[in-house]
């Protein structure tokens, strides 16, 4: 049988199992076995007949699906806040690398570019950060405490301001999607931009090392987790540009519900990075070692949580059709 026709003969069926996942009540597991009993069947053909072909990686996509919810109905847990940060936000994140690959090439070339400008002409960064930004920052190096407006004002205050702030810089960046992935890449490049600029004005103050351990401290999951927003960003503006086998429509609606997942997913990292940022960092002069183990922990818990994770947990609930 020809692809054209094998696609003709299923494609209702196949969308109509669509409309069943993409509902927000689970499907009756009766319904959802036969359903994976059909796909099973479907993805076999595919598999002998047109192994490397879209319609093969499209039949796939939904057999997964159904696999994890019959997986997910036979140990469903009791807590919804658990299971969607243990299973369902890893799993829905391994779908998404790719994003995130885009994302973290953007801000590190806007990084770059902050760099070489600021490097190039001094004045840049007051374009970016403002004069009076610039002054004070410029003003506290000379008195010998360069990082010190991180010891300034209550910490509870700050804390609650610097959380609410990044969280609101997060759902920017995924709303910024509604411009296409090129409305999201800009802001990303803005803050890759201004996080250039900034390390180089204290290179060219004499306390970049300083600088690097203290503000890395909380940076290492605030920037992570702004280049994670920007993902969730790119999977909404790709959604309506790049629909594939769905509807227009259909597509932008579950790109933003699971863009919308990543930016709410990322809320507990940015409340921790605003405690660090408010309790921690303002010891600017705590051992190097103890920075750098701060430092360490929080890379490990971004690379072991947003890439190793998914990566393991999307092996794991993989259906084997052999």
């Amino acid at each position: 049988m020809k692809e054209i026709t094998f696609l003709k003969q299923n494609a209702e069926k196949w969308e109509e199992y669509e409309k069943v996942l993409d509902q927000s009540k689970t499907a009756h597991p009766a319904k959802l076995t036969e359903m994976f009993i059909e796909l099973t069947d479907d993805l076999s053909y595919a598999n002998t007949n047109y192994q490397k072909s879209n319609t093969n990686l499209y039949v796939n996509g939904i057999a997964s699906r159904v696999h994890h919810l019959v997986y997910k109905n036979k140990k469903e847990s009791g807590n919804r806040f658990v299971t969607f940060y243990v299973k369902e936000l890893p799993l829905l994140f391994a779908s998404y690398h790719k994003q995130l690959l885009y994302a973290f090439i953007v801000t590190a070339i806007a990084t770059v570019v902050g760099v070489l400008s600021q490097i190039y002409d001094d004045s840049f960064v007051r374009l970016i950060l403002s004069d009076e930004y610039v002054d004070a920052t410029i003003q506290r190096i000379k008195s010998g405490n360069p990082l010190g407006v991180y010891g300034e004002g209550n910490q509870f205050l700050m804390f609650v301001y610097i959380t609410k702030n990044n969280i609101l810089v997060a759902f920017t960046a995924f709303i910024f999607g509604l411009c296409t992935a090129f409305g999201t890449s800009f802001f990303l490049a803005y803050n890759g931009i201004m996080l250039g600029c900034f390390f180089t004005l204290f290179y060219q103050q004499n306390v970049l090392d300083k600088a690097l351990k203290v503000v890395w401290i909380h940076g290492t999951l605030e920037i992570s987790a702004i280049v994670i927003a920007g993902c969730a960003g790119f999977v909404l503006g790709n959604s309506f540009i790049f629909p594939a086998t769905h509807t227009r429509m259909r597509s932008f609606m579950r790109g933003g519900k699971d863009g919308l997942k990543i930016v709410i997913g990322l809320v507990p990292v940015f409340i921790m990075a605003g405690f660090l940022e408010s309790f921690v960092t303002r010891y600017t002069e705590m051992h190097i070692a103890l920075s750098l183990f701060i430092i360490g922990v929080s890379l490990a818990f971004i690379v072991g949580y947003f890439i190793l994770l998914p990566i393991y947990l999307n092996k794991k609930h993989q259906p084997n059709y052999d």
